[in-house]
């Protein structure tokens, strides 16, 4: 899916990020930062394009008969969000295993999900919940689990400055007993 950049859009967000570029003390017609707020405001727009996109969309028609029931797992999958709160980077790798229920999903469209998903103002965990959700309508599955790992620029650049931490979520729904959770994991090698 090619992001096409609406003009009237793109143009009120520069003028927006151009007065929060004079509200912080800087010189918006400083040669440096001339075209900075146009520049600004299509990265934003392109890093929130989960909004524009819906599952339907997402998903397409990327469903096929199942071989079989045993589990399906794409892991390390790299994502790249903004915190809802303070509306900083956030980044990781989400894994996602499902046990198909006569339909599997196109492997591409697994990673679509996590965009989808991942190009909006954020929560981890509400992510995590959505992905999980999404994988388990469109396929239907017996049972979903995610696994993210981020790393959130709101605790490592500002605030308590840990530089080192990450956080973890995990988001399941269906069946899955404490076998096929367990096997999940040690595909992830997260214990």
């Amino acid at each position: 899916m090619e992001l096409e950049y609406p003009t009237e859009t793109i143009d009120k967000i520069a003028g927006h990020i151009e007065e929060i570029v004079r509200l912080l003390g800087e010189d918006p017609s400083r040669e440096g930062l001339l075209k900075t707020p146009q520049r600004a405001a299509k990265a934003l727009y392109y890093a929130t394009q989960g909004y524009r996109y819906s599952e339907e969309e997402t998903v397409g028609d990327a469903l096929f008969t199942a071989p079989s029931s045993d589990p399906v797992i794409v892991k390390d999958i790299e994502f790249y969000s903004f915190c809802e709160h303070h509306i900083l980077p956030f980044f990781g790798k989400v894994s996602v295993g499902y046990i198909p229920d006569k339909k599997i999903i196109g492997l591409s469209k697994v990673a679509r999900i996590v965009n989808l998903f991942a190009r909006r103002l954020q929560t981890q965990e509400r992510f995590t919940r959505q992905v999980c959700d999404a994988v388990a309508t469109a396929v239907g599955a017996k049972g979903v689990i995610v696994v993210c790992n981020g790393q959130h620029m709101c605790m490592k650049m500002r605030g308590v400055e840990k530089q080192e931490s990450s956080t973890t979520t995990i988001a399941t729904s269906g069946d899955l007993d404490t076998g096929m959770r367990r096997e999940f994991m040690e595909a992830l090698k997260y214990q």
